[in-house]
């Protein structure tokens, strides 16, 4: 790449050799994510990958999509960029495991305005930690400078999973009936939903984000809601391998309402005990300030759940057993009833 340069290119606002400095720069953050079947020798036109389908009788492939959101808005404030891309892959891997599916590769995309290749770099660290704790490899992506599109201090990140399972091994919830628990496994904040109600309920643009706040355990408000979503991909596997699971939802955009229905059967609904969910503290925080209703609060956040499971009640315990085993402090929420509404906050 040494003679490609364009003078006119760069006179329109777009330095084509600030992208090969972010390509040298990631290059050791991709390499962190090499796993048996990748091919890292990123700069090429496409992504190759070879899966191991050995002892898979019919492989299927599923596949996520996903981006951050406008949780980034809190990066360009707190200029701080190497954790989005963890939230950018957990958003689509999340997906993809409740398919009962182990992620395989991620590729992102990232257009901003300015290409400023350290911290392209910065995102893409965070990328690479995030395809690290998933197990995927990062297998390729694109970055776009777009000037006169996004300001030059801005930039957008999204990202692509696509994971393989046996088709005997697909997660339905045909099996699911009354009397089946509902496990919560907790989040670690906000995750990467219902920003646009949290920038307007503390004001991002005009406040202090930095400021230790007391509820927050002396953390500020900027610190505590650029926590990364968690990704659940390595101990929901352990699960799959060892308890029959009958259902699971990532809890996302339209939290509880929206997204535990999905994984419910018609006839049956899931009876969630409100005082059993342990709700984080930045969630009171949010509600007391911007004085929002109780169920407002479950049909868009995540409450301190990030991922719902169903199970048989005779699984109940070695399931709770086997999630914490893997880093997991999971809990009761709830059981499956009969009923024609396919949850109940109770």
């Amino acid at each position: 790449m040494k003679n490609s340069r364009s003078e006119s290119y760069a006179a329109a606002g777009v330095d084509i050799t600030a992208g090969y400095k972010a390509v040298e720069l990631m290059k050791s953050h991709v390499a962190r994510t090499k796993t048996p079947g990748a091919d890292l020798d990123i700069g090429g036109f496409g992504g190759l990958f070879v899966p191991n389908i050995a002892g898979m009788k019919k492989p299927v492939l599923v596949s996520g999509t996903d981006g951050v959101g406008t949780k980034l808005k809190m990066a360009f404030l707190m200029d701080k960029h190497d954790t989005v891309g963890i939230d950018c892959v957990a958003m689509c891997v999340n997906d993809v495991i409740c398919c009962g599916a182990k992620p395989l590769f991620f590729l992102d995309y990232i257009a901003c305005g300015k290409n400023v290749p350290e911290r392209i770099a910065e995102i893409v660290s965070g990328v690479a930690e995030g395809c690290v704790q998933s197990g995927a490899a990062l297998i390729g992506g694109e970055t776009a400078e777009m000037p006169g599109f996004y300001p030059v201090d801005e930039y957008d990140l999204a990202g692509f999973a696509v994971g393989i399972v046996d088709e005997e091994d697909v997660l339905d919830n045909k099996s699911m009936k009354a009397g089946d628990v509902v496990i919560a496994l907790p989040s670690s904040g906000v995750h990467s939903n219902g920003f646009s109600l949290v920038r307007k309920v503390f004001d991002v643009d005009h406040a202090d984000l930095k400021i230790p706040v007391a509820e927050l355990g002396g953390k500020s408000v900027g610190e505590t809601l650029l926590t990364p979503t968690k990704i659940y991909v390595k101990p929901m596997t352990a699960l799959f391998e060892q308890v029959k699971v009958k259902g699971v939802s990532h809890i996302t955009g339209g939290g509880f309402y929206e997204n535990i229905p999905r994984s419910i059967p018609d006839g049956l609904g899931a009876k969630i005990e409100k005082d059993a969910v342990r709700v984080l503290p930045i969630f009171d925080l949010i509600a007391k300030v911007g004085n929002i209703p109780e169920r407002d609060m479950f049909n868009t956040f995540n409450m301190g759940v990030g991922m719902s499971v169903v199970v048989a009640s005779e699984d109940a315990e070695r399931a709770l057993e086997i999630l914490k085993a893997n880093g997991e402090d999971a809990y009761v929420i709830g059981s499956i009833v009969e009923s024609e509404d396919k949850i109940l906050l109770v």
